[in-house]
């Protein structure tokens, strides 16, 4: 039903950062959407994190993002290939390792967290891309670095995809842009201006849209994979989604963690799972649970439960001899509510301020395309090369490294999500210029909250003066970058 698959992910670190640039660059400019994930230093209080009112949430945020750092950055560009079947997309990720030339606090949890799965904090001191975070500083702001990446990633435009994103746009604002405004409204204001084309959280359109009995994104990405892999073997009439690579040789080739997607279905498997790890992807105990963290077995447990309560149904419909209601997609037993989350002060990830955890085992995949052409510097922008049915093989001297929660391969999924979301809701009517899931468009999740999060500038609130250079300078009003000042 499903089958196993390689995700190349581009380490990118200081002493290959300007060879790959142009190759990043291209990556972003031809994209359909962007997915984007961070792994962070800390977050400090999780109680204030996770207050009544979103003001102070995000004021809680904004301080985090001031005093911590962004260790890695990942970013994953999805690519729709129109002369190709179903949905088919050409993926390129990129995992850059950072190293903030400031002062910042790191916190002893989340590098307990980060090195269980597999963060080399020696090759970030040793080989990290430096950065500075608020305002420009003269021409720092020009040249090869973090801060015109992220100008590049302004003027491409594209749709951005996060998975419950709040506190990576905050952060990412933060260090690579300007200053944090003070208030969340001018904040907003900001952002919707620096992403016209629109901001998807997976997490939201897995809560909202998809209706998965679990939302944190290891879980996600597996659910969207099954469900995607069992319409392909259904052979039904519907669009599927199907991923090619690039094809790394040479030079590049050195730079490509391989990170292996198994098919870990297992239907005899145990079903003894961890209820908190089930719920929210991550339990307290970590490695030393006795439970069961796999994912595959959790959505098989799910998936089991589901189909019980329907039998159940079905019989006691029977006995009434009467027309049992539609089934309907319940939690399984033992799961809580997903706006109980204010009780998770003492459950949410340093690293991520949620659910983006992963087990010690890849994530498994359905379907990919032979890999194309690597894009490179001195290559088109365009070049690919034959599709093949078959999963690509993993060169033999380059061996995964261990743990698998690394920013760029949870970017990967992230993207995987909402590929998966969209091709369910896309209109082929549409324009190009529509939404691409609008139900989730500029809609940011909010943990404990009913509502999201809109991204829209109020007619009550103005954009900051920082900004407002800023984007003089990225949309090319303006050469010139003003030197450090007030947001």
């Amino acid at each position: 039903m499903s089958s196993s698959m390689i995700v190349p992910v581009i380490d990118v670190q200081g002493n290959n950062f300007k060879e790959l640039w142009a190759a990043m660059v291209i990556a972003i400019k031809t994209s359909s959407f962007i997915a984007i994930d961070t792994e962070l230093s800390g977050l400090g209080s999780r109680k204030a994190l996770l207050a009544e009112s979103i003001e102070d949430r995000y004021k809680a945020i904004c301080h985090a993002a001031r005093t911590r750092s962004i260790l890695s950055l990942g970013f994953a560009c999805y690519k729709k290939l129109d002369n190709k079947a179903d949905s088919t997309y050409l993926v390129q990720v990129y995992n850059l390792t950072l190293l903030c030339s400031e002062e910042y606090i790191i916190e002893p949890q989340s590098v307990q967290f980060l090195v269980q799965h597999g963060f080399d904090f020696n090759k970030q001191y040793a080989e990290g891309i430096s950065y500075y975070k608020g305002n420009d500083k003269g021409g720092d702001a020009h040249g090869v670095n973090m801060r015109s990446l992220f100008v590049e990633l302004l003027r491409a435009n594209k749709p951005l995809v996060v998975h419950n994103g709040l506190i990576d746009m905050v952060f990412l604002y933060q260090c690579f842009y300007a200053h944090l405004p003070d208030r969340l409204g001018t904040f907003i204001a900001d952002l919707s201006q620096m992403f016209p084309s629109g901001i998807y959280d997976t997490k939201y359109a897995t809560e909202y849209e998809l209706r998965f009995t679990a939302s944190y994104l290891e879980y996600a990405y597996k659910k969207c994979k099954l469900e995607n892999s069992k319409a392909i073997a259904g052979g039904g009439n519907g669009s599927h989604v199907f991923l090619e690579f690039c094809k790394y040789t040479g030079n590049m080739e050195s730079y490509i963690d391989y990170r292996p997607c198994l098919d870990n279905q297992n239907p005899d498997g145990a079903l003894n799972v961890c209820v908190q790890f089930s719920a929210y992807g991550w339990c307290p105990n970590g490695s030393q649970c006795s439970m069961s963290h796999d994912t595959d077995l959790i959505i098989q447990h799910d998936e089991k439960i589901r189909e019980d309560k329907r039998k159940k149904r079905k019989r006691k419909n029977k006995k009434k001899g009467s027309q049992g209601p539609s089934e309907t997609c319940s939690s399984p037993q033992g799961k809580r509510s997903h706006f109980e989350e204010t009780e998770l002060d003492q459950a949410v990830p340093t690293s991520e301020h949620q659910e983006k955890t992963v087990s010690s085992e890849p994530a498994d995949a359905t379907h990919v395309f032979a890999p194309g052409t690597a894009a490179s510097k001195n290559e088109n922008e365009e070049s690919q090369a034959e599709a093949s049915s078959e999963a690509p093989v993993r060169p033999k001297e380059k061996k995964a490294e261990g743990g698998t929660h690394r920013a760029g391969f949870d970017a990967f999924m992230t993207g995987y999500i909402f590929a998966h979301a969209r091709n369910l809701t896309e209109n082929t009517e549409e324009s190009s210029t529509a939404p691409l899931i609008p139900a989730c468009l500029n809609k940011l999740f909010l943990s404990g909250k009913s509502v999201p999060l809109h991204v829209a500038k109020s007619t009550f609130s103005k954009s900051s003066k920082a900004h407002v250079h800023k984007m003089d300078y990225v949309w090319g009003k303006s050469s010139a970058v003003k030197p450090e000042g007030t947001a």
